[in-house]
């Protein structure tokens, strides 16, 4: 099988060519990143734009690539939500008139199951494992049950992790896009220089916080001399990104605890979304594993940030299993991931 996967969720317009041997024949990403700096983050009417002007020329680029043409397809997969819902028109209306045009199944990919199952096809991993997802929007640990079966154990109860990345960037004046950015200063920064807070660390629960963080680094840089120096910045990086260490490794410990004690199994551990590209966070949750005896696997960097092979993959995964959508499927521009699984069970009991 292979299919064509396009991707237009938020600033990345992408698309992408992949078979059911788990090869990507072809993926092209278009980055908004030069068009939204001067505006400090994503302004939905440039992204829905660029994506219109863009799209049919990464389609074509991606399939030419692939050395394939449109008869050589088995389907073709869209992310349909959660996202800007401008971009994610663009995407799914696109989808739609390839498939309809060529008479192709049309697969409407929640683009948090093409993080989720990414893994699948970077490592052909079998089900169940464990996830962290982090990125800009999201931040939950899951119980990856199967192909749209999705148990949610816990999430953020204010910011996601890519969200306090970019705001921490802007009160150090880093820049934008803030993950990597604030990355890259806390190399050359001293993680003991602040001790910041580590909300929920040690709660029971595996829920989240960062907004008390958010505020500590607020704090810390109010108390420095202004305009604040390249070194006072990059410590400030380096103590926030440690703390952002340190809650999401004490969060999966528990988590591994619950995941061993309902699945019988002890992990793996899987991180995936775009903050999964951060080495740092990388490093701390693979010593988290070993330390649990238990196999940690991330997606390479360039499959966590968003891309089309993603949801490519995700179209072969619901393609053989005969989940396909009609052309009147609706966009959304919210679409918790563990409500596939109770759509799947709504199926299961009307069959």
């Amino acid at each position: 099988m292979i299919v064509l996967g396009i991707e237009t969720s938020c600033d990345e317009t992408a698309a992408a060519v992949v078979s059911d041997r788990r090869e990507i024949l072809a993926s092209r990403v278009l980055s908004q990143i030069d068009d939204h700096r001067p505006f400090g983050g994503v302004v939905p009417e440039i992204a829905a734009r660029s994506h219109l002007t863009q799209i049919e020329g990464m389609i074509r680029d991606a399939m030419a690539a692939a050395g394939l043409g449109f008869q050589d397809l088995d389907a073709v997969a869209a992310t349909a939500g959660p996202g800007l819902i401008g971009g994610v028109f663009v995407g799914v209306m696109t989808g739609k008139a390839l498939a309809a045009a060529r008479g192709l199944p049309f697969i409407a990919v929640n683009h948090l199951e093409g993080h989720a199952l990414t893994v699948r096809l970077s490592d052909d991993l079998a089900f169940p494992y464990l996830l962290l997802l982090v990125s800009g929007g999201h931040c939950q640990l899951l119980a990856v049950e199967g192909v749209g079966r999705y148990r949610r154990l816990g999430g953020t109860l204010d910011d996601a992790v890519g969200e306090a990345f970019d705001k921490t960037a802007k009160l150090l004046g880093l820049g934008y896009p803030g993950g990597p950015a604030v990355e890259r200063a806390a190399k050359q920064g001293d993680p003991d220089s602040l001790r910041l807070p580590r909300p929920m660390m040690g709660r029971a629960n595996l829920d989240f916080s960062f907004s008390g963080l958010k505020t500590a680094v607020r704090q810390a840089v109010a108390d420095r001399p202004r305009p604040l120096g390249e070194q006072a910045a990059a410590d400030i990086a380096a103590a926030f990104q440690a703390a952002v260490g340190d809650i999401l490794a004490d969060r999966c410990k528990r988590a591994l605890a619950v995941f061993a004690a309902d699945y019988g199994c002890r992990g793996p551990l899987v991180v995936a979304g775009g903050v999964a590209a951060n080495l740092y966070l990388r490093a701390a949750l693979r010593a988290l594993a070993e330390a649990e005896g238990c196999r940690f696997l991330a997606p390479p960097q360039g499959l966590c940030t968003d891309n089309a092979a993603m949801i490519a993959w995700a179209g072969v995964e619901r393609l053989r299993l005969k989940l396909t959508d009609p052309l009147d499927f609706a966009p959304r521009p919210r679409w918790p991931l563990e409500s596939l699984s109770r759509d799947a069970t709504a199926k299961d009991k009307a069959s």
